[in-house]
C-alpha cells in the first residue's frame, strides 16, 4: 500500500502544494494523511494514524524531508523505525537520494538513503553548531563594545523616594503618586515596595 504524508506547522498554513505533488505520484486521497501541527516531535494526530497503519511492504511518499520533522536526530530515529522495524519505504519527492526502495542497477535504496540521511543529519546538527557559536560571539562582542542585553531599565523620575513616603503616610492617594511619577501602578507598587523595605 502507498501512503501520502503532507504537513505544515500551523493551522493558517496551506498544504494545497504537498497534496498536489501527492496526488500527481497517483496516491488516492483517502491514502493521503494531514497534519497542521509543529514538526517539533512525531506526536502529531494524522501521522500517528498513518503509523498504525503501515504494514511491511507498505511505501510512505513525502515532498521534503523536514515535512517529516524538523529535528535530524529525530528524523533518523523514526526513519530507523518506519524502514527496519516496520519494513516499510520512503519517498522523498524533493530527493531523488531519499528513496529506500531497490533500484534497478543492483544497489540497495535503503543503504543509499540511510547514507544520505546521515549525511543530511551530520550537515543540519554542524551548522545549529555554527549558529550558536556565531551568536555567541557576536553577544561577547556586543557587550564588549557596551551593548546591553535585555529590557532596558527603568528611569526613575525624580522625588520618587519623597512620593514613596508621602503615600506611605497617607498624605497622598495613589492615583496622585502614579500622576506624579508617570509610572504605571505595577511599576510604582516594585518600587514602593522596595522603599518600604528599607525602612524596615
Amino acid at each position: 500500500m502507498t501512503y501520502g504524508y503532507a504537513r505544515v506547522s500551523s493551522k493558517g498554513q496551506n498544504l494545497d502544494r504537498q497534496l498536489t505533488e501527492l496526488r500527481n505520484f497517483g496516491i488516492d486521497e483517502k491514502s493521503i494523511y494531514r497534519d497542521k501541527e509543529s514538526g517539533k516531535n512525531f506526536e502529531r494526530t494524522s501521522y500517528l494514524r498513518l503509523r498504525k497503519r503501515l504494514k511491511e511492504g507498505d511505501l510512505i511518499v513525502i515532498k521534503s524531508i523536514d515535512r517529516l520533522g524538523r529535528d535530524y536526530s529525530m528524523i533518523l530515529e523514526e526513519w530507523a523505525y518506519i524502514t527496519k522495524t516496520a519494513k516499510c519505504d520512503i519517498l522523498v519527492l524533493d530527493m531523488d537520494l531519499l528513496d529506500t526502495r531497490a533500484r534497478e542497477d543492483g544497489l540497495m535504496g535503503k543503504f543509499i538513503a540511510d547514507l544520505v540521511l546521515q549525511i543530511l543529519s551530520f550537515v543540519a546538527e554542524n551548522e545549529r553548531t555554527n549558529i550558536r557559536e556565531r551568536q555567541s560571539e557576536g553577544i561577547k562582542l556586543a557587550k564588549a563594545k557596551g551593548v546591553k542585553f535585555g529590557r532596558p531599565e527603568t528611569k526613575l523620575p525624580k522625588g520618587l523616594e519623597e512620593v514613596c513616603r508621602r503615600r506611605l503616610c497617607g498624605e497622598i492617594t495613589l492615583e496622585e503618586a502614579l500622576a506624579r511619577t508617570h509610572l504605571k501602578r505595577t511599576t510604582f507598587y516594585k518600587y514602593y515596595n522596595m522603599y518600604c523595605d528599607q525602612l524596615e
